[in-house]
């Protein structure tokens, strides 16, 4: 084999040697990417259910509250419903519409379900 054939030989070789490189390299990128992504989802994904079932208590209370008969109107105050939640304003607001309450719109401290208090119907 002359000098020649043997360099063909040899850039042959270490072409074929960088592109597995290159394809291994590849792979472990987009392994890595899918990795991140899935443990990303799974993260949050915990978060949102352990949030959820700490909140699962206060929107049971909640609706306990909306729907009680002493109340014939069935609105009640949005400081009292916070409070006995033990929740600030923003928390006890998302709580209330995820509940499917809504405000008054005339007196708007007073909240109610929207089974009772649909928005086609005037309120208090």
């Amino acid at each position: 084999m002359d000098e020649a054939t043997a360099k063909q030989i040899a850039l042959k070789v270490v072409a074929d040697v960088n592109f597995y490189i290159a394809v291994i390299g590849l792979l472990g990128v987009i392994v890595g990417a899918v990795s991140t992504a899935l443990g990303n989802l799974l993260i949050h994904w915990l978060k949102e259910r352990s949030r959820a079932k700490a909140e699962k208590p206060r929107k049971e209370l909640l609706l306990k509250m909306l729907n009680d008969e002493r109340f014939p109107q069935r609105w009640r105050s949005f400081d009292t419903l916070k409070h006995v939640i033990g929740a600030d304003d923003k928390t006890a607001k998302r709580l209330l519409i995820e509940i499917g309450a809504r405000a008054s719109e005339k007196k708007q401290d007073l909240w109610g379900l929207l089974k009772y208090h649909p928005l086609n119907e005037t309120d208090q």
